[in-house]
C-alpha cells in the first residue's frame, strides 16, 4: 500500500520530489532540533493520484490523513474543534521546485462560529480571536471557492472607513466580530450556503484546493517559464498554527541570510509585529527592517541570527526564511534557497568558495544560466517600474529592456536615429530587408511571429531587446498607428517601452539601467570553462557580432549567415539583378558584382576570430525574399535594369511560393544555379588565403544547407572542391577547408550515415528540423500553442526548448549514424536551442562537440555546458 501522508519527524531534505521543496525542508528543519510548529505533509505522489483519480482525493487517503491529524492531536495536546483548546492548521502547497506565490495558502484552518467564540474566551483575546476567523473566510472563500478578495476587502474598508480609522491595529474586538459576520453574509451571498462549519470537511477542501493549484493558469505559465514539468505536482504541508497576530509580543517576517540583490553577507528582511504572514507581502501596512528586531525582542533577535547562520551552513547557500514569534516565542515556518539576482548569484557562489563551504563545481550548479541575461543587457530601473502597467504582453523574444519613440519602418528608424532619437521598430514581422533598422532600433515590436522567429532571431544576435507575437495589438501601417484591445491609439512617434525578458509592452518611456559586470562574473565563467567538455561557438554575421562573440568567450563560429550581408543598400541591386537575369552570363555579371563585397565580409570575419573555426553557411532563403514588394520599389527596380514593369512583376510572380520555407531554397538554388555556389566558394576561399597571407591558420567549413538527399550534397560539393583547390592551386598556399552540411529535415536524420560520407561535419538547424519535424510554421506556431500549454498537450515551446522526445531523437540518430560511418566527424548544433540550458545538457548527452548560440547567450551556454559536465560525472 502506498504512503502517501507523513509526520515532520519521517522526512529529511533529500526527500524533496516526495515531500516538495517545502515539507523536505520543514522536516529537517524539526530533525535537526529547531523550533518548527509540528505537522504533517501530504506528498506529490498523492497528487498525481489526485489527478489521476479524476480530480477527487480517494477514501484511502482522506483515512490516513484523518490519522496522522490524530496523531497530530496527541503530540500538541489540541484537538480540531474543541472549544477551549482548539488545534488551528494552516495548509499551503509546496512543489519539489521552488514557485514563490504561484499557488495557495490558507491559515486559520478549523475556527467555525464555536470555536472562535471559545477561543476568544479561552485566550482572553477576542480581538484576536475574531482577527484570526475573518481571516480564515477570507482565504477559504479565495483558495477553496475562488471567490474574489476584493468582494472581502470592500467590506473590510468600509469598515474602517466608518469607524474612522486607517490601521487594521485600530479596529477593536467588536469591530472584528462585525467584520466577521460581514465576511460569512457575504460567503453566503456568493455561494448560496453557510461558511462551513466542520473543521474536517474544511481541511479535505482545502487539501483539495491546493492540489487544484497546481494546475491554475499562473502555475501553468511559471512552469513553463521555468521548464517545471507538470507531472511533477505538488505536496501539501498541513502545519500547526502558530499566531503573529496575537500581541505586541508576537509579530511575523522574512528574511534572507545574505542581500538577495547585492548578494552581500549581511542579514537582510523585514517583519511585522501583531501580524500573520499575509501582511508582509500585501503592503497594507509597512514592515520594520529585521534590524530593527533586535531593539524591539533582543533575544528572539540572537536566536534568529543563530539559526540563520546554521541554515545557511547546513544548506550550503542562501537562505529564505519565513518566521512567526508568538508571546516572544520564536518558530521556523519555512527556509529555501532563497531567489536572487544574477549579480547577487555570483557574488554568493564565489563568496561561498572563498568562505570554504562549497566547492568550485557545487558553485557552478547555483547559478541559473539564464539569470546570466541579466547581466548583459539593460534592465528597467526598479522603482520606475513600479507603477507602470503593462499595455500588452507577447513573448519575450530576446531579453533587455528598451524605451524609445515608436517608428512602423526600418527607413524611418534610420532617419530618426540619425537625428538622435531613441527609436523603436513596430513592424507585423520583420524580414531581411529590416536588418538596418533593425540594428538602429532601441528594441523591437512585432504582432506576428514567435521565439524563431525572424525579429528573435536576429535580435538575439545583435543584443536587442525584442518582444514578438503580440497579436492584441493592431497595426495600420498606412496611417502609423498602433492599437490595443481596449481602443488607445499610439502614433509614430509617440513614447513606448519593451521589457524583452517578460514580453510585457508599456504605452510610456520607463527608465533603463546598464548592466553591470563584475570581476565575479570573469572568476565564476573561468570556473565554468575548466569543467566543461563540450565547446562554445557563436552564430555570427558581421565582425562587429563576432567580435563581442569574442568578448562572452566564444570559441569560433558555427554559423556565419551570407544572406544577411546581400541587404546592405550598396549590395541589394546586384542581388535583384543576379535573380531577375534570364541567362548564366546575365547572372555571373551580377554574382560578379557581389564577389569582391562577399569577399571582403569573409575576410573582416577571418581577421577578427583569427585561428578560430567559421562555419560559412552558403545562400539559404528562397530568392523572392530579395525582392521588392511595393510598386514604386518596383519601378524604380526596372528603371534602373532598363527593364519593362510588367516584366519584373511577372518575374517576382513566377518566383512566388506558396510554402517559401519548404520551396526553392539552401542547397536546391546551387543544384539550379550552381553559379551561385562558385561565386561564393570563391568569396570564402580567397578571403581565407588573404588572411592567412597575413600569418593567421584560417580553415574556414563550408556548409551546404537543407541537404535531403546525399547526391544534393555531392553535386554541391563537387562544385566548391573544384573552384576551391584551383584557388588554393594557383595561391600556392596550403590552405585546409572543411565541407559539411545541416541537418534541418528529417529524411537528412535518417539518412545521416549516407550523408556522412560526402560530409566532415554536421551542424544540426534545430529550428527548421523542428518546424519539419512538427508540421509547425514556427512563425505562426505562437497563435494556437498557447492553447497547447492550457490543455497539457505541450509544456513549452519546442521552438525555444528542444522537444527532446521527438527532434532529440532524430540528433541522436543521425550522431549515431554519422559516427559510424565517419568516426572523427565533428558535430555541432547552430539553431537557437544552442543557447537553452536543458538542450545543451541534452547536446553534452549525445557528444556534440560543440554548441553555436548568438552572442549575448555564449555566457549561458558555457555555463550550461559545465553544469552538464558536472551532472554528467554525477550520473
Amino acid at each position: 500500500m502506498i504512503k502517501y501522508v507523513y509526520a515532520f519527524e519521517e522526512g529529511k531534505k533529500e526527500m524533496r520530489n516526495l515531500l516538495g521543496g517545502k515539507g523536505a525542508n520543514l522536516a529537517e528543519m524539526t530533525n535537526i532540533g529547531l523550533p518548527v510548529p509540528r505537522g504533517f505533509t501530504i506528498s506529490t505522489e498523492a497528487c498525481t493520484e489526485y489527478y489521476n483519480n479524476n480530480e477527487s482525493i480517494t477514501d484511502e487517503m482522506i483515512k490516513e490523513i484523518f490519522l496522522k491529524l490524530d496523531e497530530l492531536e496527541n503530540k500538541t495536546g489540541k484537538k480540531m474543534g474543541d472549544l477551549n483548546n482548539p488545534l488551528l492548521v494552516s495548509v499551503r502547497s509546496g512543489s519539489r521546485a521552488s514557485m514563490p506565490g504561484m499557488m495557495d495558502t490558507v491559515l486559520n484552518l478549523g475556527l467555525n462560529d464555536e470555536v472562535a467564540k471559545g477561543f476568544a474566551e479561552a485566550t482572553n483575546n477576542p480581538r484576536f480571536a475574531y482577527d484570526s476567523y475573518r481571516r480564515f473566510i477570507q482565504m477559504f472563500s479565495d483558495v477553496v471557492k475562488g471567490y474574489s478578495k476584493a468582494s472581502f476587502e470592500r467590506y473590510f474598508d468600509k469598515i474602517k472607513e466608518e469607524k474612522g480609522v486607517s490601521n487594521d491595529l485600530e479596529l477593536t474586538a467588536e469591530d472584528m466580530k462585525e467584520v466577521t459576520e460581514k465576511f460569512k453574509a457575504n460567503y453566503l451571498e456568493l455561494s448560496g450556503e453557510e461558511f462551513p462549519q466542520d473543521p474536517k470537511v474544511q481541511l479535505i477542501e482545502a487539501v483539495k484546493a491546493v492540489f487544484q493549484s497546481w494546475m491554475n493558469e499562473r502555475a501553468i505559465v511559471y512552469r513553463r517559464l521555468n521548464e517545471i514539468p507538470s507531472d511533477w505536482g505538488t505536496a501539501v504541508n498541513v502545519q500547526e498554527m502558530v499566531y503573529g497576530n496575537r500581541g505586541n509580543n508576537c509579530g511575523t517576517g522574512v528574511a534572507f541570510t545574505r542581500n538577495p540583490s547585492t548578494g552581500e553577507k549581511k542579514l537582510y528582511g523585514e517583519y511585522l509585529i501583531n501580524a500573520q504572514g499575509e501582511d508582509v507581502v500585501a503592503g497594507i501596512r509597512t514592515p520594520e527592517p529585521i534590524s530593527k528586531l533586535e531593539t524591539d525582542m533582543p533575544e528572539v533577535y540572537n536566536e534568529f541570527v543563530k539559526i540563520a547562520d546554521l541554515l545557511e551552513h547546513h544548506y550550503k547557500d542562501m537562505q529564505d526564511m519565513e518566521f512567526t514569534i508568538e508571546n516572544g516565542k520564536l518558530f521556523m515556518l519555512q527556509t529555501r534557497n532563497g531567489k536572487r539576482t544574477a549579480a547577487a548569484a555570483l557574488k554568493v557562489a564565489v563568496d561561498l568558495v572563498s568562505e570554504g563551504m562549497i566547492t568550485k563545481e557545487e558553485a557552478l550548479l547555483k547559478v541559473e544560466p539564464k539569470q546570466l541575461d541579466q547581466l548583459l543587457h539593460p534592465n528597467f530601473d526598479l522603482e520606475s517600474l513600479k507603477n507602470a502597467k503593462p499595455i500588452t504582453t507577447g513573448l519575450a523574444a530576446s531579453p533587455g529592456a528598451a524605451n524609445g519613440k515608436i517608428y512602423f519602418s526600418a527607413e524611418d528608424v534610420v532617419e530618426a536615429n540619425e537625428r538622435g532619437e531613441k527609436v523603436l521598430l513596430v513592424r507585423l514581422e520583420t524580414s531581411p530587408e529590416d536588418i538596418e533598422g533593425m540594428n538602429s532600433a532601441e528594441g523591437i515590436l512585432t504582432l506576428r511571429g514567435g521565439m524563431t522567429s525572424h525579429a528573435a532571431v536576429v535580435a538575439r544576435g545583435m543584443g536587442k531587446c525584442c518582444v514578438s507575437g503580440c497579436g492584441e495589438l493592431t497595426i495600420d501601417e498606412h496611417n502609423k498607428t498602433l492599437s490595443t484591445k481596449d481602443g488607445r491609439v499610439f502614433k509614430e512617434g509617440d513614447l513606448m517601452s519593451l521589457d524583452g525578458s517578460t514580453g510585457n509592452v508599456y504605452g510610456e518611456a520607463i527608465k533603463t539601467t546598464e548592466p553591470e559586470i563584475s570581476g565575479d562574473f570573469k572568476t565564476f565563467m573561468s570556473w565554468a570553462d575548466e569543467v566543461r567538455t563540450m565547446k562554445v561557438r557563436t552564430n555570427a554575421d558581421t565582425p562587429k557580432d563576432a567580435k563581442q562573440a569574442l568578448s562572452f568567450g566564444a570559441e569560433g563560429i558555427g554559423l556565419c549567415r551570407t544572406e544577411h550581408m546581400f541587404f546592405q543598400a550598396d549590395r541589394i541591386f546586384a542581388v535583384r539583378q543576379m535573380i531577375l537575369a534570364e541567362t548564366v552570363e546575365a547572372r555571373e555579371t551580377a554574382l560578379a558584382k557581389l564577389l569582391p563585397m562577399q569577399r571582403g565580409d569573409f575576410e573582416e570575419i577571418f581577421k577578427v576570430m583569427k585561428d578560430l573555426p567559421v562555419t560559412i553557411r552558403f545562400l539559404d532563403p528562397p530568392l523572392h525574399e530579395f525582392l521588392p514588394n511595393t510598386e514604386e520599389e518596383i519601378d524604380h527596380l526596372a528603371t534602373e535594369l532598363g527593364l519593362e514593369v510588367s516584366k519584373v512583376k511577372e518575374r517576382i510572380s513566377l518566383l512566388h511560393e506558396l510554402n517559401p520555407m519548404m520551396g526553392h531554397r539552401g542547397c536546391r538554388l546551387s543544384v539550379t544555379y550552381p553559379e551561385i555556389a562558385r561565386m561564393q566558394t570563391r568569396a570564402v576561399i580567397e578571403a581565407a588565403i588573404n588572411v592567412s597571407k597575413e600569418g593567421s591558420n584560417v580553415v574556414p567549413e563550408i556548409m551546404i544547407p537543407l541537404v535531403g538527399e546525399v547526391k544534393e550534397l555531392k553535386y554541391v560539393k563537387d562544385i566548391v572542391i573544384e573552384v576551391a583547390d584551383s584557388i588554393i592551386k594557383e595561391s600556392g598556399l596550403d590552405l585546409h577547408y572543411k565541407i559539411g552540411t545541416m541537418i534541418e529535415i528529417p529524411r537528412a536524420a535518417l539518412t545521416a550515415d549516407k550523408i556522412a560520407e560526402e560530409a566532415e561535419f554536421f551542424s544540426f538547424g534545430t529550428n527548421d528540423l523542428t518546424q519539419m519535424t512538427f508540421g509547425f510554421s514556427r512563425d505562426d506556431a505562437g497563435k494556437f500553442l498557447g492553447d497547447y500549454y492550457k490543455k497539457n498537450i505541450l509544456e513549452s515551446d519546442p521552438f525555444a526548448r528542444l522537444d527532446q522526445n521527438g527532434v532529440g531523437e532524430l540528433v541522436k540518430m543521425s550522431v549515431e549514424k554519422g559516427r559510424k560511418t565517419r568516426p572523427d566527424i565533428k558535430l555541432g548544433i547552430c539553431g537557437e536551442h544552442g543557447g537553452e540550458p536543458s538542450s545543451v545538457e541534452f547536446f553534452n548527452s549525445i557528444g556534440l562537440t560543440y554548441v553555436s548560440c548568438s552572442p549575448y547567450r555564449v555566457p549561458i551556454a558555457r555555463l550550461a555546458a559545465a553544469q552538464a559536465a558536472i551532472n554528467a560525472k554525477k550520473n
